[in-house]
């Protein structure tokens, strides 16, 4: 049986999820249909087709063997393995539901529950509509199995056939021996020093950040293991629309829409937007989008702090593109959002028994996540039936109330909105402050 190391940032999100705290990506897809049956028709497609897909059949195991570091010398600390589960069945994965009238409230509960982690960590779960003309899936793919763009490629191997480009191959990496290679030792341990340079500048970004503007508490919160979901569409005609009138990108008024709802949102519960300014990652993806057969997260990210108390809708969008503009000025691999990039520099051993901490240490780094998903411009079909809708759900770190990810799928901006269901029993009335802040950038960029 095969078998591949996980990446350090892989083993850490293995090892910081707890049973309140699970680390999985989830997409919650609704698809239109003409028959009550077609959602079980689904479920059992599902299942046939995942038998033939190899990335769904890994499981992770947790192992103890010599690992390689940074001067690839071997360390004797544990880590885990990606290997093929030889007692794989599908019908363990695929799940089919009663009929529902919202998708969303069955979402929220089926994101709380954690994946099993003794077989294959993901699932998928169909739920047909009540009134028989739709029916939703649900995928979950844990983030120590998948980032955002592999969780995209196993799902899709599920849908109905397309044609899709050609990836092109990655170069096979050498083997790595258990001594590391003397006459390449000067250009190892300059790459170290300059890691290490990085690390610690990275590590400065994280504290300043901590300084200045306030967070509201009600992005942060006790951890009760309930989820809610909600979902937001807009149309991505009027986000261009936005966008060519005040500059920047369609990224940077996705962002500062986020930031003008939640200004709404707090100042209609009474928790009050002013002097708030929480900081937001926005992960970065390293991975090449046509790179065959993607494993391991290569993520870095960008931290920003939300315009929140900014009363000027325009205002808030120029804050937020300039402040995206220093990012990517400075690149994604320095900075306070570049600390996904320090699990690099942690031993196996280290994940293994500071994954609890470290997760317990997410409410010191951001407030809240905002992460962009990219999916194919291709119209996708589960057994003939056109997939109209599809919400992204990012994982929710300890002590934070809300994550936000974000897609464009078929000319139609989708908002995946995840919330701690105990504190945050309103996330509809965020998910709608969401809408009003497209329809007032709209009303002042005039027509």
């Amino acid at each position: 049986m095969t078998s591949d190391l996980l990446a350090p940032l892989d083993l850490a999100f293995w090892n910081i999820e707890s049973a309140q705290h699970p680390m999985h990506l989830g997409a919650l897809g609704v698809f239109s249909c003409h028959s009550p049956t077609a959602g079980a028709h689904a479920a059992d497609l599902l299942a046939s087709r995942a038998a033939a897909v190899p990335g769904l059949r890994m499981r992770i195991r947790d192992v103890w063997q010599p690992l390689a570091f940074p001067l690839t010398f071997p360390l004797p600390f544990g880590g885990a393995t990606r290997e093929a589960a030889s007692d794989f069945d599908p019908l363990d994965h695929v799940r089919l539901h009663a009929p529902a009238a919202d998708f969303h409230a069955v979402a929220g509960r089926l994101m709380q529950r954690p994946l099993e982690r003794g077989r294959p960590p993901w699932e998928a779960h169909v739920v047909p509509g009540e009134d028989g003309t739709s029916f939703a899936v649900l995928f979950k793919f844990h983030h120590a199995l998948a980032d955002g763009l592999r969780a995209l490629m196993l799902a899709a191997a599920l849908m109905d056939p397309m044609d899709m480009p050609t990836p092109r191959p990655r170069p096979a990496e050498p083997a790595r021996g258990l001594l590391p290679d003397v006459r390449k030792l000067p250009e190892l341990l300059r790459g170290t020093l300059s890691d290490v340079g990085r690390a610690l500048d990275i590590g400065a970004s994280v504290a300043r950040a901590t300084l200045g503007a306030r967070s509201s508490s009600a992005l942060t919160s006790e951890p009760s293991g309930t989820r809610r979901t909600a979902g937001v569409l807009i149309d991505l005609d009027a986000v261009h629309r936005v966008r060519k009138t005040v500059g920047g990108t369609v990224n940077d008024v996705l962002i500062a829409i986020v930031a003008g709802a939640l200004r709404t949102w707090l100042d209609e519960r009474g928790d009050g937007s002013a002097g708030v300014a929480p900081r937001a990652l926005i992960p970065v993806s390293r991975r090449r989008p046509r790179t065959a057969h993607p494993q391991g997260n290569r993520l870095s990210g960008y931290l920003i702090r939300l315009p929140v108390d900014d009363p000027d809708p325009l205002g808030r969008l120029r804050t937020v593109r300039m402040a995206m503009d220093r990012n990517k000025d400075a690149g994604p691999n320095r900075g306070a959002g570049a600390v996904a990039l320090l699990a690099d520099h942690v031993p196996p051993l280290g994940h293994r028994l500071g994954g609890p901490v470290v997760g317990q240490a997410a409410r010191l780094l951001f407030d809240i996540l905002v992460t962009s998903v990219p999916l194919p411009s291709l119209g996708l079909k589960l057994g003939g039936s056109p997939l109209t809708e599809i919400y992204p759900f990012a994982p929710l770190a300890r002590g934070q109330s809300l994550a936000v990810a974000v897609s464009t799928y078929r000319g139609r901006v989708h908002y995946g909105l995840v919330a701690d269901a105990k504190a945050v029993p309103d996330l509809g009335r965020l998910a709608r402050a969401v809408t009003e802040e497209m329809e007032t950038l709209l009303t002042v960029c005039g027509p």
